[in-house]
């Protein structure tokens, strides 16, 4: 099986029940996504299938229709996407680990709802962050909205 991830063509092998969680660290080196809990509920893996969030430890492989978009394909040391950018602005990481699956929420998030508000932020964040950086989290997406609205 090849998926499309990060734009690169890459074979996984042809298990259709490996996780996807799976197939991205251990398969393709993409390191960035975490595995956090397993049942799809804290969102350290959530990764864009077809531009949709998702969470990929519980999405089999053979089950992904459309490419995928992990951590490490929004942006770069060079060329930050906004998200990350108002991440760093903003220090919403302490421990970390769930970082990356709040960031590729986030990012979707602003797809959608290029200025959200506090309750749109709530409903579209369910990602949970042992750490509490919740209220960060709500100004950094509002910092990377007004960044992305400034790039327009």
């Amino acid at each position: 099986m090849k998926l499309n991830i990060n734009s690169k063509l890459v074979e996984v092998g042809d298990d259709p029940e490996m996780p996807l969680l799976w197939a991205l660290r251990d398969v393709a080196g993409m390191k960035g996504t975490k595995f956090g809990c397993g049942i799809a509920a804290c969102g350290a893996c959530t990764v864009h299938v077809d531009g949709e969030p998702v969470r990929s430890c519980q999405l089999m492989v053979g089950d992904v229709d459309g490419p995928i978009t992990t951590i490490e394909g929004i942006g770069d040391a060079d060329n930050l996407h906004a998200v990350q950018q108002a991440w760093i602005e903003e220090q919403v990481p302490q421990c970390g680990y769930c970082q990356s699956g709040q960031i590729m929420a986030a990012v979707a998030l602003l797809r959608d709802t290029p200025e959200p508000t506090d309750e749109d932020i709530d409903d579209a964040m369910t990602n949970l962050c042992r750490c509490g950086t919740y209220p960060r989290i709500r100004s950094a997406i509002k910092r990377a909205s007004e960044t992305i609205k400034q790039e327009a």
